[in-house]
């Protein structure tokens, strides 16, 4: 153990990302920059081809950033097989739901199937992949720990030849497993992998002694907990807490819809409030890979000790309900036309789940537009972040990216900004519309906007 810990402070240690998305890829970045040596693996070709030539695929990653890393420092590859040569294995691969909102941990269970064959003693594995509290231990530790491995040894009595002897992976000993929760948020200028204090566990004090070192090397701050249950409990706490309180919100601006009041102004003026308040603002319902999954995982999880989490439950809820509830106010808007949904023109602003970021997972955008399409709606987007619209398991819709401009805004029925990009021209949008659907309270107040 002390080899392996002059080894990560010398730098001489090598890493092995698994995953190479949102969460993985930033990841082998921050290893490079550090000095260490980094393998990328990922079952998409795509990816791999794109890194060896430079190139990013992922918006808020450019290319140079992608150049500075390729080097004799970083390679990309899907040959499972070069896990034997790696010291440090980082698993970021993604953990969705399955069609109940079961967990689905295929990408984890075929992650560890894949490299079993090439695990040898004194390897460091951390599991980074958001999951139930329990994975790492029941999943992970439990698999390690079936492992045989062949050693060469001299029998020094009688002068043999060298024999095989078999000997067990033993999780704390010759085999050392962490867990280190993901806490990416892409786009945001204010943080990055480095800033972002990580939470670290193990499941042995030896476990966590290299997990945190390791980490130590690429984060300003490591945040050490006592288990691997407690380091999985917190991420998925972090996310629970953000879908519990834009539950609330979203709740809210309904009432405050049917009261006349402002919603976004009520939440500006609460937050002037020094303690006690942290603002959370209504949408047109959750996106991304983690606040519309996580909180499935820990509910799952409690139905299995017989326990009903009615709390969480009832604000994934409601969450799930606002893509109604837009459909709803853009039904109404039409009626105050004399016009039906049927054979109205929609332009949806935004297919991200949120600004800025070519990220659409989970998106509400895509929620919309499938009850829109449902309803018998000729539904245009525009989004520059998706030129082409994206190939998604369970949206798959031939629909066209339309360029803005006051012709093509004008031949549209009603604009519904569901991601409020940046990029948009807002005074453009607000001049040649007729009505805009605004869920993002991008818009002042006037006749054209309909609060949503």
């Amino acid at each position: 153990m002390e080899s392996f810990k002059l080894k990560i402070k010398n730098k001489n240690l090598r890493v092995g990302i698994i995953g190479l998305g949102y969460v993985g890829l930033p990841l082998a970045i921050r290893f490079v920059q550090e000095g260490f040596r980094v393998v990328g693996f990922d079952t998409d070709e795509n990816k791999i081809e794109q890194l060896s030539r430079g190139e990013s695929y992922l918006q808020h990653i450019d290319n140079q950033e992608i150049l500075s890393i390729s080097s004799e420092k970083f390679t990309a590859t899907s040959k499972f097989k070069l896990i034997s040569k790696i010291d440090a294995i980082l698993i970021c691969v993604p953990t969705p739901l399955g069609a109940h909102n079961e967990p689905d941990l295929s990408f984890i269970t075929g992650t560890l199937k894949n490299i079993k064959p090439y695990l040898k003693e004194n390897q460091l594995l951390v599991l980074g992949s958001t999951t139930y509290p329990g994975t790492t231990e029941e999943i992970i530790a439990t698999s390690i720990s079936s492992i045989q491995i062949k050693n060469n040894i001299n029998n020094n009595y009688t002068k043999k030849k060298s024999k095989n002897y078999v000997q067990k992976l033993k999780v704390g000993k010759n085999f050392y497993l962490g867990y280190s929760p993901e806490r990416e948020d892409p786009g945001n200028k204010n943080f990055s992998t480095k800033t972002i204090p990580r939470v670290v566990s193990g499941v042995t004090e030896n476990c966590l002694s290299l997990t945190k070192l390791l980490y130590d090397q690429i984060v300003d701050q490591t945040v050490p907990v006592s288990s691997t249950k407690i380091a999985e409990m917190t991420k998925i706490l972090e996310n629970i807490y953000r879908s519990v309180n834009i539950g609330l919100v979203n709740e809210l601006k309904m009432v405050a819809e049917k009261l006349n009041i402002d919603i976004f102004e009520a939440i500006n003026a609460a937050a002037t409030k020094p303690f006690g308040f942290t603002p959370y603002y209504p949408g047109p319902g959750l996106g991304g890979h983690c606040i519309p999954i996580d909180p499935f995982y820990l509910t799952w999880k409690a139905k299995e000790k017989g326990i009903r989490t009615r709390f969480i439950e009832l604000a994934a809820e409601i969450n799930a309900k606002m893509p109604f509830y837009v459909e709803r106010k853009i039904s109404e808007a039409l009626n105050a036309q004399g016009k039906s949904l049927k054979g109205s023109k929609i332009l949806i602003l935004g297919l991200s789940y949120k600004k800025n970021i070519d990220d659409c997972r989970e998106s509400p955008s895509l929620e919309i537009i499938n009850l829109l399409l449902d309803r018998g709606v000729n539904v245009s987007y525009s989004d520059p972040y998706f030129p082409n619209f994206p190939s998604i398991r369970k949206y798959n819709f031939n629909i066209k990216n339309i360029k803005l401009s006051p012709e093509t805004i004008k031949s549209f029925d009603i604009l519904v900004l569901a991601t409020d990009h940046d990029s948009f021209d807002y005074d453009l949008l607000h001049k040649d519309s007729k009505i805009i659907i605004d869920t993002r309270n991008r818009f002042k107040n006037d006749k054209k906007i309909i609060r949503a």
